[in-house]
């Protein structure tokens, strides 16, 4: 969005500069970062664990920064305020109101990025989309991505993440939508809850903020959230339990209320995400018909069950990220991938607390239960997944644990043959990338 320096500053009670400097300009972008900043951005100095912010205001202004955010009194076109995170995410409810569209929020413990995307790709046939870049969905992330938003923007579609209480109705309060979106409820961040009742409440979070108006969607293959209440519309998608939007699936193609899809997303759950994209394009009215074009051509972003071929291996590099949820279902999707052989590379699943052991434990028996004839687990406690998975009956010999991604991934260089397919998966800081990446090259 493209707003002026001197409403901003007033919507925020900034305290005007000193020094003759003038509030003149206006923000043609907004950044927390002085090494991302392009000409015209709005600088908003962030303190941190390790950095603060106000150490690079001057570079940002070398970077063609219009104005900056601050704490303290500084020179050039600074706008002082007591906490300069309060002020971005106070700019951007602001913005948000100012600007006055469609926003869709979506939430879950697993596939919420992928999912954004795809509503976003389903609104785009009849409507100008922004959405979140990437996966900036946190308190610093979702103010950045609404204020990012295009001027002739009508919807938006926000990915809102949370690893405590209260962190979705905070950022729902900022972004305010009408339409909220929640793909499911796991065990990702559990750590900072005592059961998954506690997950749950944090994402139905989502749907207590929508308005009466508002429209709630909800995945009905989650037994959580299906038993979500709402005043107002709701919407259910599913597969396996009947649902407003309910698909009959057949391998690549699927089917909804008689029209025919075919999609090039892997498995069973990247149908649910496109039936979530659906299931919000039904609620603004846009005709079956006219998404099956977009379900055809989707493709999910980087690292996220991206098939790559190399010397008759099929790869799938879904390394993004991982959880419980999301790692037995990337499994199902192995399961099912043709091949003559089928290998797990699984990094150790981060922000589980107290139940990181009984939970990397159930995935390895998931694994001997799928009958995947080969695992690969790295670094921490997927050992104890390997455990688990020779104890539900997988070979010793088919079975291999590396603290080291690299020498994972070399090792695969020496077991690998044509007709395997491999799929490296694991939470961000296992770094499986590492892996896939030696044994690519």
């Amino acid at each position: 969005m493209k707003l002026a320096v001197a409403e901003i500053a007033q919507a925020l009670g900034a305290r005007a500069p000193g020094s003759g400097a003038t509030l003149e300009g206006v923000a043609t972008g907004y950044s927390v970062d002085s090494r991302t900043v392009e000409p015209g951005d709005l600088f908003f100095a962030l303190r941190g664990p390790v950095h603060d912010g106000h150490d690079h205001v001057p570079g940002a202004f070398d970077r063609g920064a219009v104005a900056a955010v601050v704490e303290r009194d500084m020179p050039g076109a600074c706008l002082r305020v007591d906490d300069s995170l309060a002020a971005l995410q106070r700019c951007a409810g602001w913005a948000r109101e100012r600007w006055g569209r469609e926003v869709i929020g979506v939430t879950g413990s697993a596939g919420k990025t992928t999912t954004k995307d795809a509503i976003a790709r389903m609104l785009e046939v009849r409507f100008r989309v922004g959405k979140t870049t990437g996966n900036f969905n946190n308190h610093v992330g979702v103010p950045l991505s609404l204020l990012r938003l295009p001027d002739d923007a009508t919807h938006a579609v926000i990915e809102l993440g949370m690893n405590h209480a209260g962190e979705i109705r905070d950022l729902a309060a900022i972004a305010r939508p009408r339409v909220g979106v929640v793909t499911n409820v796991g065990t990702a961040h559990i750590e900072n809850f005592e059961s998954i009742e506690g997950v749950a409440a944090a994402k139905r979070e989502l749907v207590e903020a929508l308005p009466d108006d508002g429209v709630a969607v909800l995945n009905a293959d989650d037994p959580q959230v299906r038993n979500f209440r709402f005043a107002g519309r709701r919407i259910t998608y599913g597969i396996d339990h009947d649902a407003d939007v309910r698909a009959h699936v057949e391998g690549s193609r699927f089917e909804v209320d008689g029209v025919k899809f075919e999609s090039a997303a892997l498995g069973r759950h990247a149908v649910s995400n496109l039936l979530a994209g659906i299931a919000v394009a039904r609620a603004y009215d846009v005709p079956l018909a006219d998404l099956q074009e977009p379900v055809r051509t989707f493709v999910p972003g980087t690292m996220r069950g991206t098939v790559l071929e190399k010397n008759g291996i099929s790869v799938i590099d879904d390394c993004y990220n991982a959880n419980p949820d999301a790692v037995r279902a990337m499994l199902c999707a192995l399961r099912d991938f043709p091949a003559s052989r089928h290998i797990a590379v699984l990094g150790e699943m981060l922000e589980l607390g107290r139940w990181a052991e009984p939970l990397h434990r159930d995935i390895g028996n998931y694994v001997a239960k799928l009958g995947i004839p080969v695992l690969v687990g790295i670094r921490g406690v997927a050992r104890h997944m390997v455990d688990a998975a020779i104890e539900g009956g997988l070979s010793k010999d088919a079975a291999f644990f590396f603290d080291d991604p690299n020498e994972a991934g070399a090792f695969l260089k020496t077991i690998a043959r044509a007709g395997d397919a491999i799929l490296f998966k694991g939470s961000r800081g296992t770094q499986v990338e590492k892996a896939l990446q030696r044994f690519w090259n």
